[in-house]
């Protein structure tokens, strides 16, 4: 039993970050995070020729070697007629809750984003002032709250918004470390889709069971678990093996 558990942890949580690893090191072309891409990646049309609402959540690789192991989430809200889309970030620098400091689609330091949900008009619009709502008594949003690992970080951040709009129906990806960092002090609470339950201490350890976010097993941040609603593996540092 304990070299099948020994086995099992090996193929789910070692080998796929040593593959990542690889990955990184062989295509890795960013010599410099300062100078890195952060342009639009075309994901969003021009606001001005969009003149519904919109909500998305993206996500993406962080900067250098840190992507091999996570990715980055943010917040992009348009309310109807509004001439500009507006970006939340929750990053280390200085006080935590960004807004509009970089493209709303744009690349994380060279790294194009995922598009994790999208809402557009009606459904947008009744979404968007719960987000601002949460965004505004956010309670890390002080300068040194901020934690890489296990959180609250950047997907902390993301994974409370979406938990309070369950009608989202969304996951982040495994990928997301620090999605499971009980944003509210509390262990074991739903999903953030609302369709399960999952158990966390201090993001460190943690189990997840949702109709949308499938089976998680959270050890040390890192995500292995099975997705069947949407067949798919979920690997850290991988991400999702399966259906989109």
């Amino acid at each position: 039993m304990i070299k099948l558990a020994i086995i099992a942890f090996v193929a789910l949580y070692i080998a796929p970050i040593a593959v990542s690893a690889a990955i990184y090191l062989r295509t890795n072309t960013i010599a410099d995070w300062r100078t890195a891409d952060r342009s639009s990646a075309g994901m969003l049309a021009r606001a001005s020729t969009h003149p519904g609402a919109v909500v998305r959540i993206f996500s993406a690789r962080t900067v250098s070697w840190r992507g091999i192991l996570a990715t980055h989430s943010w917040i992009v809200v348009k309310e109807r007629g509004a001439a500009a889309y507006q970006r939340f970030d929750y990053t280390a620098w200085g006080t935590p809750i960004w807004v509009d400091r970089f493209v709303a689609d744009g690349r994380w330091f060279g790294n194009a984003p995922e598009l994790i949900f999208a809402a557009d008009d009606e459904a947008a619009e009744r979404m968007i002032p719960t987000i601002r709502s949460v965004i505004a008594g956010y309670p890390h949003r002080n300068p040194g709250d901020y934690r890489v690992w296990p959180g609250p970080n950047s997907n902390t951040f993301v994974a409370a918004v979406m938990s309070a709009v369950p009608q989202m129906r969304a996951s982040l990806p495994p990928t997301a470390i620090g999605k499971d960092f009980p944003h509210d002090g509390r262990p074991i609470g739903l999903t953030p889709s609302g369709t399960g339950v999952r158990v966390s201490l201090g993001g460190y350890v943690g189990l997840t069971l949702g109709w949308v976010e499938g089976l998680e097993v959270n050890l040390l941040g890192a995500v292995a678990g099975l997705d069947v609603r949407r067949p798919a593996i979920k690997l850290p540092s991988i991400g999702r093996l399966g259906f989109s």
